[in-house]
């Protein structure tokens, strides 16, 4: 059987197979744990780690050798990996203790551990910690494991097997400690439940009521002798989790942390590293239900009591941005703030931050993506400056703030035949650093997948990606802004188009909402969009107001209205790649979309029906009302302060407009944009007698991961777009 991009991409889950991630470096800079499968199809993912002196990688831990490839993933695990999109098997997740020496990690709810600093082959045991086991992460000092296991926080030692409860519920099912919360883990980045004290005497651990949240019921209704799943889903509206912390002490004594839960209700995050005065005074982040207002409070170890060290205020949302608070060597906190139109990088003491004497260190021209690491006092962050399809590391310490230059210039290994093997230049960047040594992946638009370089000092080693070579031709995207707002738009072209030739029928490929940026300067991005193409389409992809990387404001400009500017944006931006290619037929306009994407989607052929012919909705939000509290009243507010907002957003009232052929899509199974709105939508189409087509997809979530049913959403998608919009076969 030829194989087929559709067919690879499924495999390789999208290309992300046999990719290093998940970097941890030792604090003296000398060993970089990682996690990636033995190739770019394999998808159980193995612990190796790189020496950095001499370059050289080594194997820690194979689940295969470890024997737990048949073990059936608990419940809890199974929603771990749906919150964050983990589709790979194996090790997926590992924790360090502080001197990097020992890594631990779950396989099929058992723990393990692995001795690093062991020459040769290391030492992997199996921890006699109780199963299932959730998110095991050993101490800073390496003795102890502590892991969630039927909904209580355990610690074991893991010389002595002694294993014992740290907090526990009293028999409550709607209660537990260790774990984040749907709303955390799904719309705040937040994966973890519970923060080890840096003397390893106690943890900060969160302690989650679900009892006020609303009970929903997905069933499997191609397997109706199975009973309907319960989830607790806090839709607009509705209640959420109550969420509180307690110190709890390995002595056995409980500590609340007391703060105004009732004005600050969501836990966004919580930082507990350093020594001194650090060790004792753990920092978490709180934020209202309106999200106009986030603080940073200092917890008291000793009483719980919390303190205010930073309250910011906005009159429309305050964003989360990525691994901040977190502190320098010498106890300054890092923080962002919104100014100058820019997130801002901040570095200060807490005095000066509850005194508001802290000042941005990053200038308004830059703006602040993710804050990766710090490294003594030197902050490595994420950000874009001009070029918002661009992600660069910078650095901020002593000596100010610098763009991190590559040893070698960025080149990487794999670049397919355009004339400029393995270089980088601009591109999409990510990292890690510690002990002096940094850790850079690179992604660009003039080579296949990651480049990894780990940097210390003048010295340059590689860790090596396997992922595979895709089956497509390379995408060569003309990226640029697009009409007066200056929207980052790409267009594919088919590789056998010859301009001039004849026109090409369109399709806009977009997710086009907030937290989803498409158009990026790497190859990657646009694979899919490229097989599109050849497909014999002109595909035009455009991150409109919403999207990141353009700062607050462009971010904030869909306040109270979701569909208004992201509709418009996809028209301005389709109308500006038809002035630069004259071979685009604006008769013949089709779009597809996933999730936010596929709201866009059946939004553009109700709304706008004179610019798209067809589209192909993917998993809508097709009624905000139904979406969860923390994403949805960010952008629309209370749904009974803002009726008219949610109204004004739904597709259901538009049903009866619809007059082009309408695709949806979605998983039976999926538990983040439940399928009743595709269901509730489609009613509406029916009775406003509108033809349409539903492919419900049987034990499928919001990821739509199993591989077959990948590559045939693919084929089907084509396969509608080209009778819908008469596109004849691509030549051979």
């Amino acid at each position: 059987m030829t194989d087929t991009f559709p067919r690879q991409n499924a495999r390789t889950q999208r290309f992300t197979l046999g990719v290093p991630r998940s970097f941890q470096i030792s604090p003296d800079g000398g060993r970089v744990v990682f996690l990636r499968s033995k190739g770019g199809s394999d998808p159980i993912t193995c612990l190796w780690l790189l020496d950095v002196a001499t370059g050289t990688e080594r194997l820690i831990a194979d689940p295969a050798e470890l024997g737990s490839g048949g073990r059936e993933l608990d419940p809890a695990e199974k929603a771990r990996r749906e919150r964050s999109r983990e589709q790979a098997g194996g090790i997926v997740a590992f924790g360090c203790d502080a001197d990097a020496r020992l890594a631990v990690f779950s396989l099929a709810g058992v723990v393990y551990a692995a001795d690093l600093d062991v020459p040769g082959a290391a030492r992997v045991r199996e921890v006699p910690a109780l199963a299932p086991a959730a998110d095991p992460r050993p101490d800073p000092a390496g003795r102890l494991v502590a892991y969630v296991c039927d909904g209580a926080l355990r610690v074991t030692e893991i010389a002595t097997g002694e294993d014992r409860a740290i907090a526990a519920p009293d028999e409550a099912a709607d209660i537990s400690f260790g774990l984040p919360e749907f709303i955390a883990a799904e719309e705040m980045g937040r994966v973890r439940g519970y923060w080890w004290a840096p003397d390893s005497d106690a943890l900060l651990v969160a302690r989650v009521d679900v009892s006020p949240v609303q009970r929903w019921h997905i069933a499997d209704p191609s397997n109706p002798d199975r009973p309907a799943a319960e989830v607790r889903y806090p839709a607009a509206g509705t209640a959420n989790a109550d969420v509180s912390l307690v110190l709890a002490g390995l002595d056995g004594r409980h500590t609340p942390v007391g703060w105004d839960s009732a004005a600050f209700p969501y836990l966004v995050t919580a930082c507990w590293t350093g020594s001194g005065a650090a060790a004792d005074t753990p920092l978490i982040v709180v934020q209202s239900r309106d999200q106009r207002e986030m603080r940073i409070l200092a917890v008291n170890r000793r009483t719980g009591a919390t303190s205010v060290v930073r309250a910011d205020t906005d009159p429309h949302w305050l964003d989360i941005i990525p691994g901040v608070p977190a502190r320098t060597a010498g106890g300054r906190i890092v923080w962002t703030t919104d100014a100058g139109g820019a997130h801002r990088l901040i570095v200060a003491t807490a005095d000066e931050l509850s005194a508001g004497r802290a000042v941005p260190v990053t200038p308004d021209a830059l703006q602040v993506r993710e804050v990766l690491s710090t490294d003594g006092e030197t902050v490595l962050f994420a950000a874009s400056d001009a070029e918002p399809t661009e992600i660069d590391l910078w650095t901020y310490g002593p000596d100010g703030l610098a763009r991190l230059a590559p040893g070698d210039g960025g080149r990487g290994d794999g670049a397919r035949g355009d004339g400029a093997r393995g270089y980088c230049g601009p591109g999409v960047r990510t990292g890690r650093r510690a002990g002096g040594t940094t850790v850079v992946v690179s992604r660009s638009l003039h080579q296949d997948g990651a480049s990894i370089q780990v940097l210390h000092g003048a010295a340059v080693a590689r860790i090596t990606s396997l992922a595979q070579a895709p089956l497509v031709p390379v995408p060569r995207p003309a990226i640029f802004a697009a009409g007066q707002r200056g929207i980052a738009t790409a267009l594919l072209l088919p590789s056998w188009h010859r301009p001039g030739a004849g026109t090409l029928p369109v399709l806009m490929d977009p997710y086009g909402g907030p937290h989803g940026q498409l158009v990026q300067a790497s190859r990657g991005a646009f694979l899919t969009s490229q097989w599109f193409a050849e497909q014999g389409f002109a595909v035009v992809i455009a991150d409109g107001r919403g999207t990141p990387g353009r700062g607050p404001g462009w971010e904030k400009a869909v306040a109270g209205d979701l569909a208004g500017p992201p509709l418009d944006d996809q028209v301005e931006a389709l109308h500006a790649a038809a002035a630069r290619c004259a071979d685009l037929d604006l008769g013949r306009v089709g779009i597809r979309g996933w999730s936010f994407g596929g709201y866009l989607s059946a939004l553009a052929v109700l709304r706008r029906p004179d610019v798209f012919r067809a589209a192909v909705a993917g998993a809508p939000v097709t009624e905000f009302r139904l979406y969860d509290t923390h994403y949805t009243e960010r952008y629309l507010g209370h749904p009974d302060q803002s009726a008219d907002a949610y109204d004004a957003c739904s597709l259901l009232a538009d049903a009866h407009k619809l007059s082009r052929p309408l695709l949806i899509i979605h998983g039976l199974a999926d538990d983040n944009v439940v399928v009743a709105h595709s269901l509730r939508l489609s009613s509406a189409l029916l009775a406003a007698g509108r033809p349409h087509s539903v492919l419900p997809l049987s034990g499928v979530t919001h990821m739509a991961g199993q591989e077959e049913v990948a590559e045939n959403l693919l084929l089907l998608q084509v396969d509608f777009l080209r009778k819908s919009l008469g596109v004849a076969n691509p030549p051979v």
